[in-house]
């Protein structure tokens, strides 16, 4: 039916139209969608999260836990270069405008650790220097520690530091068993980490891949509401500092005002809840959420199977009156009729027959997977600090290092003889002794390719690297002075 139109004639729906539509529909509503990336959408599917529930009830079941002992840990990022605000602002302005640091941030990693009960410990940070100094936390919250790498990310040697912190602050034992949900990052399930846990009695359970978004409580009940107060509290410390940029010692002291009104009891006990994890509610996921997972709903690869000899008879019709056994699929209601029964069924009326728009255009599905040979292999969920999964990550890591080939003169590659040739030119030119400002590194004992930057003030030098990278920079104690 074409309302007058020709087959021919196309027209598009109006803005008329749709409001119109959407007055009709009051269910109905714009919204903007929150971006998901495919890894997310494919991991989050019934499977991965009925194997977390089950390890999940196992422990609880094990060993007796109370919503005192349930935590869970996990990282977030906090910058020197903020996101504004909204504004309100004169109706016609093209443009408006609001004060950052820079146009690029240094990140600053904080790791946070809630229990279901609702309470939190002190933050830890990480920053991203060679060599970590008390004033850096020195603004931060009551209790909070900290430590530096080059890259300002958690890494193996980071997280053993944060059990530490933990241990000391939850004061859990093999006698005070606690429970910590983490995601699967390598460096949260080291070996060195897995036997501290062991003994400090602490079960390190840890989500599926790329499940986090659905299934992490920090994610979401309190990273949300402390980006949102970290940002607002950034704007406001521009205004009252409108001469002077952000650095990664003023991070804390802002984290220190926004991170416990996020990490309010209510926020808390709402972010377990709503991951069915306490009260336990392992049925909490309906299915539209995981319905974008169905796309990669792929069958199993096909099993090896041996070719039929002739000794193997397929079918063997030995009564032509023995019963069938009808597929599952077929309607159990359905018998067939006698054969004096010449009439058909009668069909159904098609006023009350509908046919859903998955059944004209099915959802397109993927490919069976192809099984490469050297790929990655995915960490499931699964209770680290049991014997089992902890005897097999060993026997894994051996396997690794009987892989890696002892340097010798052959495998050197280029790049380290031109760094040993420029290391022994560096050597024969003179230069004065001259440590760095920040980690106290001597200048004839770095490496020829770090960048140098100095002081404005005390003429002193300090690394590159070392500090925030702008043109004109100030040490700590000329500012401080």
């Amino acid at each position: 039916m074409y309302y007058g139109l020709s087959p021919k004639e196309t027209h598009g729906v109006s803005e008329k139209w749709f409001t119109a539509f959407l007055k009709r529909n009051p269910s109905l509503s714009i919204r903007k969608p929150q971006p998901t990336s495919l890894s997310r959408a494919t991991s989050f599917n019934r499977t991965n999260v009925q194997n977390f529930f089950v390890n999940f009830q196992r422990v609880l079941e094990r060993e007796h836990l109370q919503a005192k002992d349930i935590w869970n840990v996990d990282k977030t990022g906090v910058t020197t270069v903020q996101v504004p605000e909204k504004v309100v602002a004169t109706k016609g302005t093209k443009q408006i405008g609001a004060m950052t640091s820079g146009e690029r941030g240094t990140l600053v990693t904080a790791a946070v650790a809630v229990s279901a009960q609702g309470n939190t410990i002190p933050p830890y940070l990480v920053f991203p220097r060679k060599r970590f100094y008390p004033h850096f936390i020195r603004d931060a919250h009551t209790g909070s520690i900290g430590t530096a790498n080059g890259s300002g990310w958690m890494q193996e040697e980071d997280f053993l530091i944060f059990l530490h912190h933990f241990v000391k602050q939850t004061r859990c034992s093999v006698l005070n068993k606690v429970l910590l949900l983490l995601d699967n990052h390598s460096s949260h399930v080291s070996i060195p980490a897995i036997h501290f846990c062991k003994e400090n009695g602490i079960i390190l359970l840890t989500f599926p891949p790329h499940c986090s978004h659905k299934l992490q409580p920090l994610d979401r009940g309190v990273f949300g509401p402390f980006k949102r107060r970290f940002n607002v509290a950034m704007d406001y410390w521009l205004k009252t500092h409108a001469d002077t940029p952000a650095t990664i010692c003023d991070l804390p002291g802002v984290a220190a005002q926004t991170l416990p009104l996020a990490c309010s009891q209510k926020n808390i006990m709402a972010g377990f809840q709503c991951s069915g994890i306490w009260p336990f509610n392992p049925q909490i996921f309906s299915e539209d959420e995981f319905s974008p997972s169905s796309v990669t709903d792929r069958p199993a690869p096909p099993a090896t199977v041996p070719e039929p000899t002739s000794s193997l008879v397929l079918f063997v019709a030995t009564d032509p009156t023995s019963s069938l056994v009808l597929p599952a699929a077929i309607d159990p209601t359905f018998q067939v009729g006698s054969s004096a029964d010449s009439h058909p069924p009668a069909m159904a009326s098609t006023s009350g027959f509908t046919i859903s728009p998955v059944g004209i255009r099915p959802f397109p599905k993927s490919e069976p997977r192809k099984i490469t040979r050297n790929a990655l292999k995915r960490r499931a969920t699964a209770v680290f600090t049991d014997i089992p999964v902890k005897r097999a990550l060993e026997e894994a890591e051996e396997k690794n290092k009987a892989r890696l080939r002892p340097k010798t003169k052959r495998n050197v590659s280029i790049k380290e003889k031109r760094g040993a040739k420029a290391t022994h030119l560096a050597a024969k030119e003179p230069a004065e002794s001259c440590p760095c400002l920040v980690c106290g590194e001597d200048f004839l004992q770095s490496v020829p390719d770090d960048d140098w930057i100095q002081c404005s003030t005390c003429q002193g030098w300090a690394h590159e690297a070392c500090t925030e990278g702008y043109e004109h920079y100030t040490c700590h104690d000329c500012y401080m002075s």
